[in-house]
């Protein structure tokens, strides 16, 4: 470890046990850590935003960290198959999830049995970034404006099919809450992953989507999908000239996010660590233009942060699935 590294992690390691908060063992731990290659799983496909933000950050750190940052994908099953692989590692942070809404706080309010207790079994360490989802069609339908596809969306017999990214992720239940607010039906087709379901649309198996940019956007460039509005008053500066659904009247505001969390039991002093260094990289001039080329807004902050993050949402969405009735085996 370069020796600014150190003399800055002592000094963290010193007011933790100032605070009470580690013993001698715990700080020596964390100044040793890491030992070995850290495993980043990302529960989704590549291609998808968290692949290419796991990547990104991951080309980074191995540098501050003096070992390998390996990405491992693991979709399915909504996120929670990757997110379960954190929840069960060793508590010694060499584990790591870039995890996302979907598992961490809608599944324990869709699901009747989840693998993990998110609140119980994982530690935020930091969000990475936070991105409106896009409404997106097939360029096949006859809509260009928010107000025509609301239009055909409530005359269209039998309703429209929507892709999304996985079932009860932040792009099935944005379209859910859409379609309940403008008085439409939909037809969920879940995919695993952003990829496959911005592909959906391109090829006019699914009418419309809402997810973040990243996947959709050489579809875009192809002319195959149209981009209609975003789903929160935050606008990206690549996405600036899309209207908000607000703008039309349609109360939906929706952020999809994702972050860094660990095993629970994780010591705190390596937590922090962590965080201290991928906020780091976040502030990097050249990773913060990469991340906003493709829709995605860096974030940062602190763990305390990102966990206040985690269970608003949580408390938000949640109540918000028991008033639609959702339920998911």
């Amino acid at each position: 470890m370069p020796l600014l590294a150190r003399r800055r992690l002592s000094l963290l390691l010193l007011g933790l046990a100032a605070a009470g908060g580690s013993s001698p063992g715990v700080a020596l731990a964390a100044e040793a850590w890491p030992t070995r290659p850290v495993r980043v799983v990302v529960p989704a496909p590549a291609g998808s935003s968290l692949d290419l933000i796991a990547r990104l950050l991951g080309d980074k750190l191995k540098d501050r960290w003096g070992q390998p940052v390996v990405v491992e994908n693991k979709a399915g099953a909504g996120g929670m198959l990757g997110t379960d692989v954190a929840a069960k590692a060793a508590p010694d942070g060499h584990t790591l999830v870039l995890s996302f809404n979907g598992p961490v706080a809608f599944a324990p309010h869709l699901y009747a049995k989840v693998p993990y207790d998110p609140a119980r079994d994982l530690v935020p360490v930091v969000m990475t970034t936070s991105q409106p989802n896009v409404l997106a069609v097939s360029a096949a339908l006859p809509v260009k404006t928010l107000a025509e596809f609301i239009g055909w969306a409530r005359a269209k017999p039998g309703g429209l099919n929507f892709s999304s990214l996985g079932m009860g992720s932040s792009a099935h239940l944005t379209m859910e809450m859409f379609l309940a607010e403008i008085g439409a039906k939909g037809t969920h087709i879940p995919f695993n992953g952003s990829p496959p379901a911005a592909m959906a649309v391109a090829q006019g198996e699914a009418d419309a989507s809402f997810m973040t940019a990243p996947a959709l956007m050489a579809h875009v460039r192809s002319g195959k999908v149209r981009l209609l509005a975003v789903s929160s008053t935050q606008h990206p500066e690549s996405l600036k000239d899309l209207p908000s659904l607000a703008s039309a009247g349609v109360k939906v505001e929706s952020l999809a996010w994702n972050g860094l969390f660990t095993a629970a039991g994780t010591p705190e002093a390596v937590v922090a660590r962590l965080n201290a260094d991928v906020n780091t990289v976040l502030a990097d001039p050249a990773v913060r233009a990469q991340m906003e080329q493709q829709g995605l807004t860096p974030v940062g902050g602190t763990a305390a942060d990102f966990r206040k993050v985690v269970d608003a949402d949580g408390a938000r969405w949640g109540a918000l699935i028991r008033r639609l009735g959702l339920k998911l085996d």
